[in-house]
């Protein structure tokens, strides 16, 4: 891991200049800087750890279990779960290759398309998105440490029935824990993220297999390959294009800042490679372990599972019980820190560069997450479907400017050095420091993106409302467009900082 006087700017003393301007202190910080080509540690294993620990959250299993529930067959599981892998796998490793390209974070790779300071709107919607969905998923962790408690010291329990502003004193003092637990691991910086993923991916694939094998067994070596009624003809296809669909969403925000982690990336290929083996290969692990457990439940006793933890509670065994606990534990923290923390990190050092680092404002995210009472939100569905819906689609209009920007209109060709300049002169200045093209794209398609998943009117096609407002908001921000300026690529060399 990099020290602190290392990470230090070149030249930090005095004012930066590079590319022919200046170099602002309102939007240059060490944890903003681009990384040196130099140094970088994320290899195709690292990449493939993101994708290890995050796809097996207690949330997708959930979310694919359900999928059964609802009556798809496990053909039709893996069938959607094949195409959005696919999806993803192109989608995510042209969002890594901007961010091994540029070596910037998400909150100024976004300066490129909507300006040095228009950035901070698509930054705030994934920061706020992540936050919720930190405090959210640190309670559903701390659900699965209060049955490990109460397995383990039966006696507990007693402190498990009264309420404190909607949580009982042992919830409190499980997800506390937890809390405590993922603001010491942030605050050592990305290099220990890394290496905790590294021991986490492993010890959570080993441990769900495990339990799929288990169950298998249970089943006597069979399981129900659909529910009492399954889809079929148009309606069998429109649920599994519609699944994978939501699959992709589920993944609308890592797209977008998957650079946070592969600006540290050794090369392009570690980042294919490892896409490679974390997204087809590893989705479609995960989508087989997801069916054996639904329907080996359902060939036992009829029922649907909701979430893994519904079988590790069954295990007879109290230490088995203990170990797939704290596998689960292990996880969810894990997918914690890549999908929920980590950019709304990025996103307070960018909007106060001057007061936070990477370690206070973790500490400010987990502050966040914290008091807004998560676990009331959760069990509110009228604000997960309304606050934390409505801002999730948002984000596919933000991901289709930011692409379409990057890849069409500049063709990769990016002045590195001008991202971080507030001189009306600089690439990146627009109008004031904000694009009014990208607003001007981004807002008619957030709009319609919003209205498609909200309005019960369009409930037939709302899982598609990501597709609909990337594609929306890149047509409208290509017709936009000067399309005849042609541009040239400058690194950011100069201005680097050891990457972690």
């Amino acid at each position: 891991m990099a020290t602190a006087e290392q990470r230090t700017p070149p030249s930090a003393s005095e004012p930066l200049t590079a590319a022919g301007v200046d170099i602002s202190p309102r939007l240059y910080h060490q944890d903003l800087a681009p990384t040196k080509t130099q140094g970088r540690s994320w290899g195709a294993y690292n990449v493939f750890t993101l994708w290890g620990n995050d796809v097996h959250s207690l949330g997708n299993y959930a979310f694919a279990i359900g999928l059964f529930a609802l009556g798809m067959s496990v053909w039709d599981i893996l069938i959607a779960f094949a195409i959005a892998s696919v999806l993803l796998f192109a989608l995510l490793t042209l969002s890594g290759r901007m961010g091994h390209r540029t070596g910037v974070p998400f909150p100024v790779m976004s300066r490129i398309a909507f300006g040095v300071r228009g950035s901070q709107l698509p930054a705030v919607v994934r920061g706020a998105v992540a936050i919720a969905w930190f405090g959210i998923q640190t309670y559903l962790a701390s659900q699965v440490l209060r049955t490990l408690l109460k397995a383990l010291w039966p006696g507990v329990a007693s402190y498990d029935t009264n309420s404190v502003l909607g949580l009982s004193t042992l919830g409190w003092i499980s997800f506390l824990i937890l809390w405590l637990v993922q603001v010491l691991i942030v605050s050592f910086g990305m290099q220990v993220i890394r290496r905790y993923m590294a021991i986490a991916a492993p010890t959570v694939l080993v441990t769900m297999l495990a339990l799929a094998v288990w169950m298998f067994v249970k089943a006597d070596g069979s399981i129900a390959l659909s529910g009492d009624t399954h889809f079929t003809g148009g309606a069998q296809w429109l649920h599994i294009f519609e699944a994978a669909a939501l699959w992709v969403v589920v993944y609308g925000t890592f797209v977008l800042n998957f650079c946070d982690f592969t600006r540290s990336a050794t090369s392009q290929r570690a980042i294919v490679r490892g896409n490679l083996i974390g997204i087809p290969v590893n989705m479609l692990f995960f989508a087989a372990i997801a069916a054996v457990l639904s329907g080996a439940q359902f060939r036992l006793d009829g029922e649907v599972i909701t979430s893994p933890t519904d079988i590790v509670r069954t295990i007879p065994s109290t230490a088995l019980l203990a170990l797939a606990c704290l596998a689960l534990l292990m996880l969810t923290v894990a997918v914690n820190l890549l999908a929920n923390f980590v950019a709304p990190v990025y996103m307070l050092v960018n909007l106060f560069p001057r007061r936070l680092n990477f370690r206070s404002a973790g500490i400010v995210s987990a502050v966040v997450g914290l008091v807004i009472l998560p676990w009331n939100l959760y069990d509110s569905p009228v604000a997960v479907t309304y606050f934390l819906g409505g801002l999730g689609a948002l984000l596919g209009p933000v991901f289709g400017v930011v692409m379409a920007d990057y890849w069409l209109l500049r063709k990769a060709q990016i002045n590195v050095p001008h991202l971080y300049t507030e001189d009306p002169a600089g690439t990146y200045h627009y109008t004031r420091g904000v694009n009014p093209k990208a607003i001007g794209a981004f807002v008619p398609a957030a709009g319609c993106a919003v209205i498609v998943a909200l309005v019960p009117y369009f409930s037939g096609i709302s899982g598609f409302s990501w597709f609909i407002g990337a594609l929306l908001a890149a047509g409208l921000y290509w017709l936009l467009s000067d399309r005849t300026q042609t541009y040239d690529h400058v690194d950011g060399e100069p201005i680097a900082v050891a990457a972690e």
